[in-house]
């Protein structure tokens, strides 16, 4: 059975985790493993939520015993994560910017690019603040929400404002691009600057506006087994199950394109 990490609980996890390791944890334990079952642990981008999660399954069917561990957060929040030590096998970041971080440090093995994204506009059903382009998120009148500029969607959100020539005054910096699109569906913003990704798996929840400028900052996406893994074979096996066939086409049904 798969289980869940929380963006707010990762941290204490590498914690506990750690300090296990320096305990009398057990072979099961030393060999990432408990009671028979092995443990794979992906740290993921928080855009990669859906589709990461239908990956999972589809590895854990063809590998008996396995259970992947996923956790997702914002991927300038997993870097620092990996950097201080949290036991992961495989990452997947939003960007190559933050990937470069840990391939400068050595913590990961070669990164390979897997889809790419592109922003959209989220607002609340009915569109309440009649946003229609890019240039009315600039509005003082308009409630926007963005990621923090060390998030990769930041990072997008700060390149396609610049290429339109606008100054954007979000109420709020979040650290990852589901916190941005919670604050949309729960009222607190009247436009998110989000991924095309993201508006899909929200359904009803969200109307997306499509502007031109997104054309600007496309986001790649790379994957990589972190170097040491516990797992390293089956954190490369993950990472083929990504770049296949049946990764890509299970990506691009969530949205994603090719990288």
């Amino acid at each position: 059975m798969r289980k869940h990490i929380a963006a707010a609980g990762v941290a204490a996890l590498a914690v506990t985790a750690l300090a296990g390791c320096s305990t009398s944890g057990g072979d099961d334990e030393a060999a990432g493993t408990d009671g028979g079952t092995t443990t794979l642990t992906v740290f993921a981008a928080a855009s990669l939520k859906g589709s990461f999660e239908d990956l999972a399954q589809q590895f854990e069917a063809a590998h008996d015993g396995v259970d992947v561990q996923l956790s997702f957060a914002g991927s300038s929040d997993l870097v620092a994560q990996i950097q201080q030590g949290a036991p992961a096998d495989v990452f997947a970041s939003a960007d190559t910017a933050n990937m470069d971080k840990l391939t400068a440090d050595d913590l990961v093995g070669e990164p390979q690019d897997f889809a790419t994204n592109t922003l959209e506009i989220a607002v609340p059903p009915g569109n309440p603040a009649g946003v229609e382009t890019l240039q009315d998120l600039a509005d003082p009148d308009v409630a926007l929400v963005t990621c923090a500029p060390e998030v990769p969607c930041g990072a997008a959100s700060a390149k396609v404002a610049d290429a339109a020539g606008l100054d954007l005054k979000p109420v709020s910096e979040e650290q990852s691009v589901t916190d941005v699109l919670g604050k949309v569906i729960a009222g607190e913003a009247d436009a998110g600057l989000v991924y095309v990704t993201d508006v899909a798996a929200a359904g009803d929840d969200v109307e997306g506006v499509e502007f031109p400028e997104a054309s600007e900052a496309v986001n790649t996406y790379p994957i990589a087994p972190v170097a040491d893994a516990k797992q390293a074979d089956l954190a490369q096996q993950f990472v083929d199950l990504v770049l296949s066939d049946d990764g890509q086409q299970t990506l691009a049904g969530f949205g994603f394109a090719a990288p």
